[in-house]
């Protein structure tokens, strides 16, 4: 093989296993109370309240609460499940736990238990579209799940340019989009539904300070979206704010 024909297929590797997608910034709108209790790994908004799944055995809630923090609402998972991701699905919330493979149905308009349901592999993040419930486990597979059973009907692998994209966390839908948290890292994900790719980055670096952090676990966990104003908001596991950002396009 000639040079230039070497030279080309090096170009072509590193062309389709660097990260292609472009990454936005943010601005930061408006702040919000968040409880330092609070290790949080599901979260969204509804109604105009807060909802949010937190985890670690023995301290896993669900809480519900307004945008000053009053909670209005809690439940109490039992001591032996880590609590994780939750998403609302007709009159009821579901959250599953961590690696019990038991996930808890409650009636959202009282917390009150209602049904358990099983699944196989670990629980991370839980969002849904109109039709179905999308879950992470941590790997680059996103699965698609029946609502009705938990049943998975199919999957994707996130994948940015040819690279797999580990520690999908906490999830969101949103306008047809996935949003994913990365575990430990400042990076949210904006994925296609469709084939898995990365559409953009989101750079959530220096949303808050170190000093402000519990330790190396307080780590940018929770997206919620408010599609009637049309808000997104953004917290992390024991932080004391939620964020209330803006997305800023990358210049060209």
């Amino acid at each position: 093989m000639t040079r230039r024909p070497i030279l080309a297929l090096l170009c072509l590797l590193v062309a389709t296993t660097t990260n292609a997608a472009p990454t936005y910034h943010y601005k930061i709108v408006a702040k919000y109370p968040h409880s330092t209790a609070s290790y949080t790994e599901g979260f969204f908004f509804r109604d105009g309240l807060f909802y949010e799944g937190t985890g670690l055995e023995g301290h896993s809630q669900i809480l519900v609460y307004q945008p000053d923090g009053k909670v209005i609402q809690h439940f109490d998972v039992p001591a032996q499940y880590f609590g994780e991701g939750i998403i609302d699905w007709g009159n009821n919330l579901l959250e599953w736990t961590w690696q019990s493979h038991v996930g808890f149905i409650l009636d959202r308009a009282s917390l009150r238990p209602v049904g358990q349901f099983h699944y196989e592999g670990d629980g991370w993040g839980m969002t849904r579209t109109d039709r179905e419930l999308i879950t992470s486990d941590g790997t680059p597979i996103l699965r698609f799940r029946n609502p009705d059973t938990f049943d998975v009907t199919h999957s994707i692998t996130v994948r940015d340019g040819m690279t797999p994209i580990r520690n999908l966390n906490e999830l969101e839908y949103i306008q047809g989009e996935i949003y994913a948290n990365i575990w430990h890292s400042d990076r949210i994900a904006r994925i296609s539904p469709t084939d898995g790719h990365v559409i953009a980055w989101i750079d959530c670096s220096g949303l808050l300070s170190d000093a402000e952090k519990i330790d190396a676990e307080s780590v940018l966990n929770g997206i919620a979206y408010d599609s009637k104003e049309d808000r997104l908001f953004v917290t992390g596991k024991q932080w004391p704010t939620i964020f209330q950002i803006k997305l800023i396009p990358p210049t060209k």
